[in-house]
């Protein structure tokens, strides 16, 4: 029997910061194929992800040209790359605690079902569908510019990666792997901000803050590789 925990849809709609006028469309994008009771396509929420992660592409590549109108189409395609892939799409579901609301089979939902990262992926992509049929176009936009925008964490096309320098300036000096900690989450839950602090043994831990748990953990790693003189502060003149 598919399981999904009581809950209804508010809380999910205020982290979202939209209101659904056919909610029927949300609760089909978080049914997981597991618990499909036939096979007519529609009965879960793939078809929506299909739609979903065509909204998605337009919507970040429209994102990236408004940003950063000078970049080359190189350095445009990496960033795209990276807000698109899976394990982007997953943290941002984290962000909006989709896990809760999915509906799933018993032995889904006991085997972790809810915290996979696919499934997870997929569940962000068929709420964007959903919400592009529901209010359409700019709706859907809106959303992803607002959650996804925070995964460029400011740091400006091409930059590397602040958690992956860390993590080998680490290893480079047999330091044990750095660890993020959540400390404090606050804001409305449509426009929320974090608090994020790396602890590496043997180092001064870092703070950071973002409009999620990843930039959070971003800025901490950016912080801590300024501190170390890793990475140089940008000058300006």
């Amino acid at each position: 029997m598919a399981k999904r925990p009581k809950s209804d849809f508010a809380q999910l709609s205020e982290r979202l910061g939209y209101a659904f006028k056919n909610e029927v469309l949300l609760k089909v994008a978080l049914i997981h194929s597991s618990a499909r009771t036939g096979t007519k396509a529609g009965e879960d929420n793939e078809l929506l992800e299909f739609l979903g992660d065509r909204v998605l592409g337009l919507a970040v590549a429209e994102l990236l040209i408004g940003r950063f109108p000078d970049a080359h189409e190189g350095e445009l395609a990496r960033w795209y790359n990276h807000l698109v892939r899976a394990e982007t799409c997953a943290v941002i579901a984290q962000d909006w605690d989709l896990g809760r609301y999915l509906m799933m089979s018993g032995g889904e939902a006991d085997s972790g079902g809810r915290y996979k990262k696919t499934i997870l992926a997929n569940a962000c992509e068929a709420v964007l569908g959903a919400i592009f049929i529901d209010g359409g176009y700019a709706a859907a936009r809106d959303i992803v510019h607002r959650f996804w925008a925070a995964e460029l964490s400011g740091y400006g096309l091409g930059t590397p990666d602040a958690k992956s320098v860390l993590q080998e300036w680490a290893q480079g000096r047999r330091l044990p792997l750095p660890r993020y900690i959540e400390i404090a989450r606050e804001g409305p839950d449509h426009a929320p901000h974090f608090t994020a602090e790396v602890q590496i043994d043997g180092v001064a831990p870092e703070r950071g803050h973002g409009a999620n748990k990843r930039a959070a953990e971003q800025a901490a790693a950016l912080a801590m590789l300024l501190r170390e003189g890793v990475w140089q502060a940008p000058t300006h003149d």
